[in-house]
């Protein structure tokens, strides 16, 4: 299965009608969760209002580590099998993620005056999650410089999967450090936010992670399109 969607023309196949499939229902996904989020759940009776920004922020901290997963996955695939579509995905999995990193940090900021009453504290959580952010970046440069350079690939493929020893730091700095971020809240068997504000959070969550989809697959029938110009342009020069 892996081999035969490593085909640039039977991925174009599949890859054209379900990116806009994965975008309108992750928007409507997204849009509903927000509204519930907004106005259908009761305030929290220590932050109030302000937890509210936890529908937007839990989804870009998760999408933004799973994000450098799915790097990391297609950087493996790369070196193992030399598919040139693994590191097409994985030079369009990273400006998504660094995106969603990104706001996962501002979304933190902004829920953390009210809570902490500072914008920024240097802890572990916070920290090593700004590190990914500056990782995304440093994979992006080293992966633009390595294609201006007609290298293979290798070295950035490398580097990416080198870089996932910063995701169970990320994971378990709250239990590692005494920080002021909160500990784990929801688990795979239970969860400690009532049911009544949950809710909203699985359609956030669902949401943007088909919107997160959804942008991976237009940038890489983008950059497919693009090299296809490339070699054609080489060919004509050639001639």
């Amino acid at each position: 299965m892996l081999h035969a969607l490593a085909n640039p023309a039977r991925f174009l196949k599949i890859a054209r009608p379900l990116t806009p499939a994965l975008f309108w229902v992750g928007l409507a996904l997204t849009l509903f969760g927000a509204w519930g989020g907004l106005t259908q759940t009761p305030a929290d009776y220590l932050q109030k209002d302000s937890v509210r920004i936890l529908y937007i922020h839990v989804p870009t901290a998760w999408l933004g580590m799973g994000g450098w997963s799915s790097l990391a996955v297609a950087c493996l695939s790369y070196l193992i099998w030399r598919h040139p579509l693994a590191i097409v995905a994985a030079r369009a999995i990273a400006p998504a993620g660094a995106v969603f990193v990104a706001l996962c940090l501002i979304t933190g900021s902004i829920w953390g005056r009210p809570t902490w009453g500072t914008w920024w504290e240097w802890d572990g959580r916070l920290t090593s999650m700004l590190l990914l952010f500056f990782v995304y970046i440093a994979w992006i440069a080293l992966a633009r410089a390595d294609a201006e350079r007609s290298g293979d690939g290798r070295i950035p493929a490398l580097f990416g999967v080198a870089g996932t020893v910063l995701l169970p730091v990320i994971r378990y700095s709250v239990v590692w450090w005494n920080t002021l971020h909160q500990g784990e809240s929801i688990g795979l068997t239970r969860s400690s936010i009532d049911a009544s504000m949950l809710w909203p959070l699985w359609f956030t969550l669902s949401g943007f992670s088909l919107l997160f989809g959804a942008i991976v697959l237009m940038r890489m029938r983008a950059l497919l399109a693009q090299q296809k110009v490339e070699a054609r342009l080489r060919r004509r020069a050639a001639q």
